[in-house]
């Protein structure tokens, strides 16, 4: 990683900081605009950029830029000073993911990217102030005042023709679901553009990090998406960890992984059932329902929550798992087994069902890159990549998942690659609950009970970023420590990414075949929306 670097930039490279599976790099401007067009040539992917201010000590403000190539490639952060103009040059013409990474850095810190070919704002919708960039140092969380009166809109894309006609939907929606707005540009029926607006419920969990002990952080990262509470909880306290030199102990590592499987069981059986109602078919979306709801009564049964909240923690597990909760798991997966090879098995007998699924909403393969696609909808579309695999952790280091894998990209192949998935995710607990060893869930240097919120860091200074595959696709988490306290956290999800898929899937649909695409993807409006 670093030779490729070298052999393209034309000066001498600073190391800030390397470990086994991530390298910073600080770079100059001159040789970062070397750099990213050759990076991308190679096929990297821009799988982050995010800011902190004051970072190490400096006045002003500095960018990080990760990048990851496929395989088992360790994750390369660019690390760019803004100066004291809080300007820098755009790469989203480059890297097409950077252009809401690049919106979200501009609401946050006030930051202007020269060159850019959106500058509207994401988060900061017109009820906010101008001149407010809620991640700055000097804003203090509180109430603020709202306008009343917003001197800008906010600008869709237009569409002018003969017989163009457009569809708003939304925020605001006819279920019980979070709001987004979608822009629909059709001729007659079928969609030729596409728009989407979220973020309408912004919730400063960045912010909420700041001078808080990491412990304090865990439900802040379980709350960043309900059905993510498990893989956002370890994503979090893995980079601690990482910071901190914590070795979690064996036992811990395989209960993590039990249940992150868990949580991508539930998950992912919400999806398959989710997609049947979308094209009217109630009686074979129960059964899945059914399943789902018997999972969330063994993950509370194991842990307390039926989100599986509340137990992991900086170092391991809370608490440990009762052994008489453990050794009902292999008879619980084998009635499941049963009854969803049932259940998947009328699913796919219905040439209705079928037929709606096949060759809807298809997302190509040579979208995944340049978007940072991830997950069930990027494996649908051909693509290998998996976190637990590619940069395998915890447990997964040696418990192997089963690799899924389909070509055709569209909502009938996302059903295959979900169904797959949780079947490898019944195998792979078998696995992990079999010979499971004894001993402590909770490393020593890590405290307990109310102390448990110190882990013995009191004074440790560092970052480090960590990669879970949550349910949904790969989950970006990065910690700042400074003097033990959180000074910058960063989260993103695989729904922030992801998101953008849906404008190029829906292309050449109807307008009716939108929310069978929409649940097909099944993004996570709170998860993009911090």
């Amino acid at each position: 990683m670093l030779s490729t670097v070298s052999s393209i930039a034309q000066e001498k490279l600073e190391i800030l900081s390397t470990r086994e599976n991530e390298i910073y790099l600080r770079i100059s401007e001159t040789g970062f605009k070397e750099v990213c067009p050759a990076l991308a040539e190679r096929k990297f992917s821009l799988i982050g950029l995010f800011c902190a201010e004051a970072f190490e000590g400096k006045d002003n403000f500095t960018l990080f830029y990760a990048f990851k190539k496929g395989g088992m490639s360790p994750v390369l952060i660019l690390v760019r000073e803004t100066g004291n103009e809080k300007r820098i040059t755009s790469i989203a013409e480059t890297f097409p993911s950077a252009s809401w990474f690049e919106r979200e850095v501009r609401d946050g810190f006030g930051i202007e990217f020269d060159g850019a070919f959106d500058t509207r704002r994401l988060f900061l919708h017109e009820c906010y102030p101008e001149g407010f960039h809620p991640l700055l140092k000097s804003f203090k969380n509180g109430p603020i005042s709202p306008v009343e009166a917003p001197h800008k809109e906010y600008k869709f894309r237009q569409h002018k023709g003969e017989g163009v006609y457009q569809i708003p939907v939304g925020p605001v929606h006819a279920g019980i679901i979070e709001p987004g707005h979608f822009r629909f540009s059709v001729i007659g029926e079928p969609i030729f553009s596409l728009e989407i607006r979220l973020f309408y419920k912004h919730r400063g969990i960045e912010k909420l990090a700041e001078g808080k002990n990491p412990s304090e952080c865990v439900a802040l990262a379980e709350a960043v998406s309900g059905d993510e509470s498990m893989a956002n909880a370890a994503g979090f306290c893995m980079a601690v960890e990482q910071v901190c030199g914590i070795k979690v102990p064996e036992r811990a590592e395989r209960l993590r992984a039990v249940m992150l499987e868990l949580e991508r069981i539930y998950s992912l059986l919400g999806d398959l059932a989710g997609m049947a109602v979308d094209v009217g078919f109630a009686l074979v979306a129960s059964p899945f329902f059914i399943l789902r709801e018997e999972v969330f009564r063994l993950n509370e049964k194991l842990t307390g929550s039926r989100f599986l909240r509340g137990i992991t923690f900086p170092g391991g597990l809370k608490k440990d798992i009762p052994e008489s909760a453990l050794k009902e798991i292999p008879e619980f997966l084998g009635k499941f087994s049963r009854s969803f090879e049932s259940a998947y098995n009328r699913a796919t007998s219905s040439s209705s069902l079928i037929d709606r699924f096949v060759t809807t909403g298809v997302i190509k393969k040579e979208l995944i890159s340049p978007l940072n696609l991830t997950g069930p909808i990027a494996r649908a579309s051909g693509s290998s990549s998996d976190t637990r695999l590619d940069r395998p952790y915890g447990a997964y280091r040696n418990f192997t998942p089963e690799h899924c894998l389909r070509k055709k990209g569209d909502v009938f192949s996302r059903f295959e690659i979900k169904a797959s998935e949780i079947r490898a995710a019944v195998g792979l607990i078998l696995r992990l609950t079999e010979k499971l060893p004894q001993g402590p869930v909770l490393a020593e240097n890590s405290g307990s009970g109310e102390s448990a919120g110190e882990i013995n860091i009191s004074g440790t200074t560092g970052y480090s970023l960590s990669l879970v595959e949550a349910p949904r696709g790969q989950n970006l988490h990065w910690v700042y420590l400074k003097n033990g306290i959180v000074d910058r956290y960063k989260v993103r999800t695989a729904s922030f990414c992801n998101w953008q898929a849906i404008e190029h899937a829906v292309l050449g649909n109807i307008v009716p075949d939108f929310p069978l695409i929409n649940k097909s993807l099944n993004l996570s409006y709170a998860g993009t929306d911090l």
